[in-house]
């Protein structure tokens, strides 16, 4: 278990950052606001979404961290949409299951994903076409990431992970395709107090426990 002082520490400029979340829903708030406090710039951000302007990752585009999106929205964050369109902020974007395929793909150490999904469509601008028994797929590469934030509802001292409800969504996919994987978890229990039927995450792939609140007993 680490400290906020200690997570601002693992950031760089210009890193790779996958953070969970759909819409804020599943996002380390403590964690993107430890990235604030360490003043990062020029991250590339693998998201579902940028949320809001004050929630979810959205307070990082709206203090201009980020140079570079990979979503598979935007719209409900208007600043977004305004730095992408000035030319301040550059973003692709990624049909939804597509993201979470690549990000699967990340993990699994796949060469990429054939896809039918923008095929015929401006999607298919710059990527490899590859036929398969007659019917044309897009060649989608994995993506990975240097630092994954996720968010957790329970984990143990080991890091075994359970997520709750809908907050679920794309952390267990980043917590496989990052090279240090940070959870902040709402609660902390000894090793044996989580059921290994109940595990969502196993511990053996999260790096850094961060408690939310700052508790780390």
């Amino acid at each position: 278990m680490i400290s906020m002082e200690e997570v601002s520490t693992l950031f760089t400029d210009g890193m790779t950052i996958m953070a969970g979340g759909f819409m804020g829903v599943g996002t380390p708030q403590e964690l993107v606001s430890a990235m604030l406090e360490a003043n990062v710039r020029d991250i590339t951000l693998i998201a579902n979404d940028t949320a809001f302007t004050e929630t979810g990752v959205g307070p990082l585009i709206v203090n201009r961290r980020v140079k570079k999106v990979i979503a598979s929205h935007i719209g409900t964050n208007p600043e977004t949409g305004r730095q992408m369109i000035a030319g301040e902020l550059e973003v692709e974007l990624v049909p939804q299951g597509t993201l979470a395929e690549r990000v699967r793909a990340g993990g699994s150490g796949l060469g990429g994903v054939l896809t039918p999904t923008g095929v015929g469509t401006v999607v298919e601008e710059g990527k490899e076409k590859i036929t398969v028994d007659g019917r044309e797929f897009l060649l989608e590469k994995p993506l990975r990431a240097e630092v994954a934030l996720l968010k957790a509802y329970k984990a143990d001292k080991a890091g075994n992970l359970i997520y709750h409800r809908s907050a679920r969504n794309f952390n267990p996919l980043m917590a496989l395709a990052a090279d240090t994987v940070i959870v902040q978890v709402e609660q902390i229990v000894e090793i044996g107090d989580i059921d290994p039927d109940e595990v969502m995450t196993p511990g053996i792939l999260v790096d850094k426990i961060f408690v939310q609140g700052g508790c780390q007993s």
